[in-house]
């Protein structure tokens, strides 16, 4: 097995960097500056022609899009228990994960990259309060999934063990600092994210990506 990682710093591409960092596996993060556009170079097209993070490439075989390799992660290190293996608490997993990728992840893009969806500046300039007030919303939503799970007795997310949807809910959490959407907002939540930051295989991949994750505060 030999593994490679495309990733971004402080992009999506967080949430399988955590999830390889923690199973100890050998693999090999290649960052992609999107801000030089290098995901638009014939190499990088070549392994992901629609030019996104993250792209896991295992023994030449790539696999792109978050659900796909958390699961495909998730398969080939079962002992690591990223995702719950009883079927309801999985389904239950799976449907927050999904939520969070082809909702809450799309939302912020259109505060973050409002021209991907409108060629003229007045929309564009509208997209972005009407969303961050959209996004507003979904952190308490995420702040309502943390205060469940702890009144639930679970230590993260989908129950004993550290996983995707953490290291999804301390991107969005740190994604909402950059809208504007300060800490103080949403207390619990970020509390919980403080907790993920400080786990060992977390707090490597921050280091390694060289991220802060209140970007609303003085670096």
């Amino acid at each position: 097995m030999s593994l490679k990682l495309y990733f971004a710093p402080g992009a999506c591409s967080f949430v399988p960097h955590v999830l390889l960092e923690m199973s100890g596996a050998e693999f090999e993060p290649t960052m992609v500056k999107l801000h030089k556009g290098e995901q638009n170079s014939a190499d990088y097209q070549a392994i992901n022609p629609r030019g996104q993070v993250p792209v896991l490439v295992n023994d030449g075989q790539p696999i792109t899009q978050i659900v796909a390799i958390v699961l495909y992660l998730d398969h080939i290190f079962p002992q690591m228990g990223f995702l719950p293996s009883e079927p309801m608490a999985r389904a239950q997993a799976l449907s927050t994960l999904a939520w969070m990728n082809n909702t809450v992840h799309p939302t912020f893009t259109h505060i973050f990259m409002p021209q991907k969806f409108s060629d003229q500046p007045e929309v564009q300039a509208a997209l972005k309060p009407y969303n961050t007030q959209l996004f507003r919303g979904m952190l308490g939503e995420l702040q309502g999934l943390v205060q469940s799970a702890v009144a639930q007795g679970q230590p993260w997310l989908s129950g004993e063990r550290l996983g995707p949807l953490d290291a999804y809910c301390l991107t969005f959490t740190r994604w909402g600092t950059l809208a504007g959407i300060p800490p103080e907002a949403h207390p619990a939540l970020w509390d919980f994210v403080q907790k993920v930051a400080a786990e060992p295989a977390v707090a490597r991949v921050i280091a390694r990506e060289r991220l802060q994750l209140n970007m609303g505060a003085p670096a």
